[in-house]
């Protein structure tokens, strides 16, 4: 098979994977009504929480995650042994910058997709679970500072939004002042600028409206409320 071909297939798959409307169809399926006419109306796993309770947000957090990690980890392994069609300039094998490729193509089909009117979620489960294949430490670095944030604040979409500023601030800080060895460096940085940018703007919306004080809160979250009901 032609090597543009293949690239095509694997980044079309890894968007199609990507952009499977978990709570939507969680919602229709057992529930009986669209989670996007409920709630904030968005079909992240953060309204899921809210509307559907625990059990099922934790359900449509974790595929949301795992539609990442299916990008990087399968979709993109059928380009195993291939020769991609334009010159690789980066340090990166070939593989490595086609499960880079895969990754964003799954968190843009997250963010819109086609089977709900080219719209979507945040996009930051299914960054996370492309992460998890690619930069594993950097996931440890910005789920701390999400649990973190969303524990003292309660805002979800606050801790969403600095985990996604933290993710090529990790990066930098472990290369530039811990001078960690990182394999193409000056390459992945910028990927990773480039994906806290879209996952910040899909938060556009939450921004405006954290800087109004009207954002919704999860008081249940917050630290301060779990010590109390101890």
């Amino acid at each position: 098979m032609d090597p543009i071909i293949r690239l095509i297939i694997v980044t079309v798959l890894s968007f199609l994977a990507g952009s499977l409307p978990t709570a939507v169809i969680i919602s229709r399926r057992f529930f009986g009504f669209d989670i996007r006419e409920r709630g904030s109306g968005n079909m992240g796993s953060t309204n899921a929480f809210r509307v559907l309770g625990v059990k099922w947000g934790l359900a449509v957090q974790i595929i949301d995650i795992v539609k990442g990690v299916l990008a990087v980890t399968v979709i993109a392994y059928f380009f195993v042994g291939v020769q991609i069609p334009f010159p690789n300039y980066t340090p990166f094998q070939d593989i490595t910058l086609v499960r880079v490729i895969c990754g964003i193509a799954a968190v843009m089909g997250h963010i819109w997709s086609p089977w709900v009117g080219w719209k979507g979620g945040k996009g930051i489960n299914t960054a996370a679970g492309m992460l998890i294949g690619v930069a594993p430490v950097e996931v440890a670095v910005i789920f701390s500072i999400f649990l973190i944030t969303v524990g003292i604040s309660g805002y979800v979409s606050l801790g969403s939004i600095l985990a996604a500023m933290a993710l090529p601030t990790t990066m930098a800080v472990r290369y530039n002042i811990f001078h960690v060895d990182i394999e193409g460096y000056h390459t992945i940085v910028f990927m990773l600028i480039g994906l806290s940018l879209l996952v910040i703007y899909a938060h556009r919306q939450n921004i405006q409206r954290l800087l109004e004080g009207n954002e919704n809160k999860f008081e249940n979250l917050r630290l301060v409320n779990i010590l109390k009901k101890k």
